[in-house]
């Protein structure tokens, strides 16, 4: 089942003009769906209200993971299924486990890391991202407005707030979305 979406694109020049036309814009209540740069802004995260990535809660779970399997294989291993005694040291070197814990911290912690930023990007295999500009890869900075989001304001009216912030241009895109 198919559904056609509208949204309204705000085509700005300057990153600095688009930063403060967020600040506004939100100010004034409209409701940005989502902001395309060709490099990183600072700032624009807290402009946008998006909030602080908890990616480093989960490498460090996913590292915690990493070492108490390694730990677990090695004692486990060297400590009960086969004791050896080698020159006289203990069953149990810990000195020794820590080169393992190391790089399984690591080995989990990224690739733990990496799942979970594809997942909660939408990056998975078969996923098709909207493209509302393609010069926003290139030199232009997109800010994207879903129009059923924000009835509050007609078009014209949205359009013309975001024209008032400096954009260059403003566009509406009718997009095909597939459930």
């Amino acid at each position: 089942m198919s559904e056609v979406k509208s949204y309204l694109v705000g085509v700005f020049d300057d990153d600095d003009v688009l930063l403060a036309a967020i600040k506004n814009l939100r100010e004034q209540g409209a409701k940005i769906l989502e902001a395309f740069t060709p490099f990183p802004i600072h700032g624009i995260d807290p402009a946008l209200g998006i909030k602080r990535s908890r990616l480093p809660q989960a490498a460090f779970m996913f590292g915690a993971t990493g070492t108490t399997c390694a730990l677990t294989l090695q004692i486990s291993t060297l400590g009960f299924d086969w004791p050896m005694n080698i020159g006289g040291k203990a069953h149990l070197p810990f000195p020794s486990f820590i080169p393992v814990s190391f790089e399984l911290t690591v080995l989990f912690a990224a690739l733990g890391m990496v799942g979970t930023f594809l997942l909660a990007s939408g990056l998975g295999p078969g996923s098709q991202k909207t493209v509302f500009d393609p010069r926003s890869s290139d030199d232009k900075f997109i800010l994207v407005f879903d129009i059923e989001k924000n009835k509050q304001f007609s078009v014209e009216k949205l359009t013309e707030m975001i024209k008032a912030t400096g954009a260059s241009e403003v566009n509406i895109k009718d997009i095909v979305e597939k459930h």
